[in-house]
């Protein structure tokens, strides 16, 4: 949204939001004259306050009150007036490097991270669970089961495990090889597999070059590739993760949450009804401009019916380039938009770096875990 405001009118709207975050009392212009200086008359203000609620940034909540800012006033102070804080944005990094992400207890430190950033922005904070669809391989096995019959074993970098069942491809007469033959060749085909593949998520398993297969192998080059294709198609899509909260209780003694119904229907989408939640925190800003770092949603523009009153400031963290997780905030519209912006960016950018530097891994919660569907191979 772009309003076309003269100097002295943008600075009486950002004024106007400071005062009204910072009080929760509608604002009159003899208010913005003492606390900030604005070096013009109340009248004058009145004035451009009339003008700003004319354009649907300010409204009245009653006739004898002052103005507060509407959610189109907010989505101005937001995108054309604030700057993100780099003084706090040093901070999420600075405590966040302090908590324990070596141990390989991912849900443990993300949960402490969630407390931390409720408790430096004052509000909701949530953090999705990495996307196990994203894990990287760790080790891969061919394991001949029974004459023709072959199970790929994966190891990811959170210790779970994926397999897939496949029939051995037969020869040009038709032949299924000699056991302890398969045996050996396809103890070959996992230290290939092993060099080439380690360290990549599961989503690149076909991107495998046969060429460097030898002669003796190119039989298992179109059945290896069909397995991995298969393997790999089944993690391509993003599926929902739990999401990790914090700073609930404290952010909802806010005079904002005072109705007990308001409450209730909050508390249940955030412990209950998460998979309604999650596609809003977990969509990368960059679908909606290319090259933004964080998703702002004021008020009316949340689409859920529990936090029309809400702002929801939301990124992606990141593995190299894929969104694997988000991270955001969550609480009243009278927001302190420069420091939650800079929260949600700091913990977004400290994740992405900690991940993409294999500082910390993805979380255990399904380790075990085995799949084994039928391919009928080639």
């Amino acid at each position: 949204m772009r309003v076309n405001l003269t100097d002295r009118q943008q600075h009486i709207l950002w004024a106007t939001v400071r005062h009204y975050i910072a009080t929760a009392e509608p604002v009159g212009s003899k208010a913005l004259v003492d606390e900030f200086n604005l070096s013009v008359s109340p009248a004058t203000i009145r004035n451009a306050m009339g003008t700003l609620e004319k354009a649907g940034l300010l409204y009245q909540p009653h006739t004898s009150a002052g103005r507060v800012p509407s959610d189109s006033g907010y989505r101005i102070y937001v995108d054309q007036l604030i700057q993100p804080s780099d003084t706090l944005a040093r901070k999420v990094e600075q405590v966040l490097d302090q908590l324990n992400w070596s141990d390989g207890r991912m849900d443990a430190a993300l949960r402490g991270a969630a407390q931390i950033l409720a408790t430096i922005s004052g509000y909701i904070a949530m953090i999705t669970i990495p996307q196990t669809n994203m894990a990287c391989l760790r080790h891969l096995q061919l394991v001949q089961l029974e004459p023709g019959k072959v199970m790929l074993i994966v190891v990811t970098d959170a210790y779970e495990t994926q397999s897939v069942l496949v029939q051995l491809p037969r020869d040009a007469e038709g032949n299924t090889p000699d056991v302890e033959i398969v045996d050996r060749q396809l103890q070959i085909l996992s230290n290939f597999l092993n060099s080439k593949l380690r360290g990549r998520s599961l989503s690149e398993l076909s991107a495998v070059d046969w060429s460097e297969l030898d002669r003796d192998f190119e039989l298992y080059a179109e059945w290896m590739g069909t397995m991995l294709t298969a393997l790999s198609n089944r993690q391509s899509n993003p599926t929902y993760t739990r999401i990790l909260i914090g700073g609930l209780a404290e952010a909802l003694r806010l005079p904002e949450f005072s109705q007990l119904q308001q409450v209730q229907t909050l508390v249940q989408l955030l412990e209950q009804e998460q998979e309604l939640l999650w596609p809003l925190i977990f969509e990368s800003p960059e679908l909606e401009t290319p090259g933004k770092r964080v998703t702002v949603r004021i008020g009316s523009e949340n689409s859920l019916e529990p936090i029309r009153g809400c702002t929801l400031i939301s990124s992606t963290y990141r593995r190299g380039s894929v969104p694997v997780g988000s991270v955001g905030v969550l609480g009243p519209t009278r927001m302190v938009y420069e420091n939650a912006i800079a929260v949600v960016e700091a913990a977004a950018d400290y994740l992405s770096e900690a991940i993409g530097g294999n500082r910390v891994s993805f979380p255990d919660g399904e380790r075990g875990r085995s799949d084994h569907p039928s391919l009928d191979a080639p």
